[in-house]
């Protein structure tokens, strides 16, 4: 184990120094392409003038009486087309391919015709495979043209070497090609994945701004409504009933008081998720279906007449009471904000078999809707019970009745 570590420490650094530099490379490859394409075909075309002026091309050549100029314009007319290899690399062969037959038909057999393995390589990389066909024929018909007319040997010692130049050539871009179009396709999945993950994000952002949102207004709201209902009444008692005012006003300090609690807690919980180290957050549980009698007995206490009629015996999972805690408490909210006075209020629960179960909230109020348009109340509600696949409607109740209906219904909890 030893020994493996330290020969990973060992050759590690060298190969991402080697993978460093490979990526500088390519980096300025793609911000300077004309740049890197001069320098690689001038280092071609000063090899094939050196080949020419220092005689080595007759070392090779099958006929050494072919003039200087003719030797000078084929080893030009066999690397200047280099330049455009990774733009136009079928153009560029075909350029060439002039020039590679009169190399064969002279015998010169310069060495720089081999350039075009860069091409067909070029070819592999970047055009359909049906491309390399013809390149092939093209690349291998002046070396069938010299085997005829300078033979030396058999044909098959001129050909063979070529064919399997050129599948050298096209094996080697068909590779980088597959590595590289498998590199684009993991840059491009993650870069979906991480617009994936923003979204994501922002949905999640989103979604917890709303259930914020909705926690603070049937917090907020309905103890303010229950303090609003409260002071009316102390401020009528307190002309003829001084005892009934000071009631009032002790109800109304109890009311604030639960109210800053509950917005203390929602409060401390956010800066808790924002300081995960910070001190833990003094945290109650929400509401259930035993703190109706609460909510009933605050709402009395504001003045509003309210009667309640149950049918069932509730066996409810926590997130549902919740539901039904909150839709209630909202509609009761709306019935003392916009009722009217002289209203009186009924809720009706029924609790059925696997968690279904049935409220609906009904006023006697005057005072037109219950539920403004432009509020959180009535989308806080039905988000809560779309939660639960349930529905809720809410409106003016049916005529001649007068007043506000609210009316939920979740159905059996289906199985996971």
């Amino acid at each position: 184990m030893d020994h493996v570590t330290q020969e990973r420490a060992t050759t590690e650094p060298l190969t991402q120094h080697v993978q460093r530099i490979s990526g500088r490379v390519r980096a300025f490859d793609r911000r300077h392409p004309l740049a890197w394409d001069l320098h690689l075909t001038g280092f071609w075309v000063l090899a094939a003038l050196i080949d020419y002026s220092g005689g080595g091309w007759l070392n090779v050549a099958r006929d050494r009486d072919n003039p200087g100029w003719l030797v000078l314009t084929l080893s030009l007319g066999l690397s200047v087309p280099l330049l455009l290899r990774r733009t136009h690399p079928r153009a560029v062969l075909l350029a060439i391919a002039p020039f590679a037959l009169v190399n064969a038909w002279t015998g010169t057999a310069l060495q720089a015709v081999l350039l075009q393995l860069l091409v067909v390589f070029h070819i592999a990389l970047r055009r359909p495979p049906r491309n390399l066909w013809w390149a092939t024929a093209l690349i291998t018909a002046p070396v069938a043209v010299m085997a005829a007319r300078h033979p030396q040997g058999t044909p098959d010692k001129d050909i063979v070497p070529v064919l399997m130049s050129i599948a050298v050539a096209v094996a080697v871009g068909i590779t980088v090609r597959t590595r590289r179009d498998h590199t684009e396709a993991l840059e491009d999945r993650a870069r979906r994945l991480e617009i994936e993950r923003d979204q994501q994000a922002q949905l999640a952002a989103a979604a917890e701004r709303a259930r914020i949102a909705r926690e603070m207004h049937d917090i907020i709201g309905h103890n303010l409504s229950v303090i609003t209902g409260l002071a009316d009444g102390g401020q009528y008692a307190a002309a003829k009933s001084p005892e009934r005012a000071t009631q009032a006003l002790h109800a109304i300090a109890t009311t604030s008081r639960q109210a800053l609690a509950e917005l203390r807690r929602l409060l401390d919980v956010l800066r808790d998720e924002e300081h995960p180290r910070g001190p833990h957050p003094e945290l109650a549980p929400q509401p259930t279906l035993t703190d109706l009698t609460q909510l009933i007995e605050g709402v009395r206490a504001a003045g509003l007449p309210l009667h309640t009629t149950t049918h069932g015996t509730p066996d409810l999972p926590p997130g549902r009471q919740l539901t039904v805690y909150r839709v209630i408490q909202e509609a009761l909210t709306n019935t003392l904000k916009h009722a009217g006075p002289g209203t009186t209020a009924h809720i009706e629960l029924s609790y059925e078999e696997k968690g279904a179960v049935t409220a609906t909230v009904t006023d006697t109020g005057n005072g037109g809707p219950s539920q403004p348009t432009g509020g959180r109340g009535l989308p806080g509600m039905r988000e809560r019970t779309a939660l639960y696949g349930g529905t809720l409607e809410a409106g003016p109740r049916p005529h001649p009745e007068q007043g506000w209906r609210v009316h939920l219904h979740l159905p059996e909890e289906t199985p996971q």
